[in-house]
């Protein structure tokens, strides 16, 4: 074991990381290995094999069948089987037949989604608290929420006020109170957000994740084989992948370690030998000029033309008010000299693509109105891309010889992403091609397993 220090490091460790005895003496042994590890955030245990089913959806289908006056018995033993199993397993003693009939009477009496949707980070939590040697702190006793499902700032506070300057500490994932007092869950995967706040709070010097990847990947594995793992990343450029789809990171839980100048580490339980991701405030370029490339279909392209467009005053303000007016959000706005194209995903369009079309021939009056649909939108993101002559030249040209049909481009100011549209069916050769063009074909991949 490393020698004590004031400093810190928050470790939340994800389902398929918690899932098993076997997986949790693994979470035990990365922890011991270093010292500064004192602030422990589990979720709920996840898939123990490709066929199991996760506690949180067990939970959940107990919470539905009560609600429809369903018996419960079969699944609930489930449920105690698992947690019973792995306590078992680990020979630590938690009161656990207690917390589960706590919990069983509980949902019984009408408890609420978001209470029974906790209860199993709630109990495990339990559980790796005994198996550390570990205070726990009840997640809703420290992350408060305030109205609309915010997160109260009052949580630092709380956090601050619990964890003394040594001992180590279990704070459950994915949950908290409102000023009342009852349970709030974030959405799935909020395990993240808690472990996040805890870092942000505490000032630690790193917040590493543990998941069942060796870090973040250049792109999709079910696309690209063997993909590389990013070294590292800034969290510009992880926004860029994310919005995309890219990310093992739930989209909230980077911003209180960001605002706070704290590092997030992805880790591998399964390989705590591996690196993994260290996502930063700002990094130097790396050997490659792309850090990586994300892509996702479900998008629509509205395009108008309009003659001598540019010199109408407020002809864009009118364009976008249209969605405004109709609580659309838009994705991006490319446009050239007599054309404007506005991309909407399917999911903010919904039905709406009659009124809108109607109100913008009515704001904007257009000579032309195209409509695609089935689009794709692709980002390829590096921040050494702007300090490159070229790189434009090289992603386009390799899209052309695979045969790809480019029907939209978007390129920031800070040149350093490239969105571009394709035909859905384009998705996935676009997103090989441009992978492939950036990286050299000797570069070490990782195989990746996920339950």
């Amino acid at each position: 074991m490393t020698q004590q220090t004031n400093e810190l490091i928050v470790a939340k460790f994800g389902g398929t990381s918690v899932a098993t005895a076997e997986q949790l003496r693994k979470v035990a042994a990365i922890v011991e290995q270093d010292d500064r590890r004192r602030v422990i955030v589990p979720s709920a245990p996840g898939k123990a094999h490709a066929d199991d089913t996760k506690v949180t959806d067990l939970l959940l289908l107990v919470h539905d069948l009560v609600a429809n006056k369903q018996p419960i018995d079969n699944t609930w033993q489930d449920i105690c089987g698992r947690f019973h199993g792995i306590a078992d397993a680990l020979g630590v003693a938690c009161d656990l037949a207690g917390h589960l009939e706590t919990v069983r009477q509980d949902i019984l009496n009408g408890a609420d989604r978001d209470y029974v949707a906790s209860r199993g980070e709630a109990l495990n939590g339990r559980i790796v608290a005994a198996l550390l040697d570990a205070e726990y702190i009840d997640a809703a006793e420290v992350i408060k929420f305030s109205s609309g499902r915010r997160l109260d700032p009052l949580s630092y506070d709380l956090i601050q006020q619990r964890v003394g300057p040594s001992g180590r500490y279990v704070i459950p994932g994915f949950y908290g109170s409102d000023n009342q007092g009852h349970i709030k869950a974030f959405s799935r995967g909020g395990s993240d957000v808690t472990g996040s706040v805890a870092a942000a709070a505490l000032l630690a010097i790193r917040y590493e994740n543990w998941t069942d990847v060796s870090g973040l990947l250049m792109a999709n594995p079910t696309i690209v084989k063997d993909p590389m793992v990013i070294p590292e990343i800034t969290y510009r450029e992880l926004r860029e992948l994310s919005y995309m789809g890219a990310s093992v990171l739930h989209e909230e839980a980077v911003f209180p370690a960001r605002n706070h100048g704290i590092p997030i580490n992805i880790r591998n339980t399964n390989r705590p030998e591996d690196p993994g991701t260290m996502i930063v405030s700002d990094r130097e370029p790396g050997p490659y000029l792309i850090t990586g490339v994300a892509g996702r279909g479900g998008f629509t392209i509205i395009l108008l033309e309009k003659a001598m467009m540019n010199t109408e005053v407020g002809f864009g303000r009118r364009v976008l008010d249209v969605f405004e007016r109709l609580g659309i959000s838009y994705e991006h706005t490319p446009s050239g000299i007599d054309t404007v194209s506005i991309v909407v995903s399917d999911d903010n369009l919904g039905d709406n693509l009659e009124q809108v079309l109607h109100d913008m021939q009515a704001a904007v009056q257009p000579d032309h109105i195209e409509v695609h649909h089935g689009m794709a939108m692709i980002a390829t993101v590096g921040m050494g891309m702007n300090r490159r002559v070229g790189t434009a030249a090289r992603l386009f040209s390799a899209l052309a010889t695979c045969g790809v049909n480019v029907r939209m481009i978007d390129q920031g100011s800070s040149e350093q992403n490239i969105i571009i549209g394709v035909e859905e069916p384009d998705l996935a050769p676009a997103i090989r091609t441009i992978y492939d063009a950036f990286t050299p074909e000797d570069a070490p991949g990782v195989g990746v397993s996920e339950m």
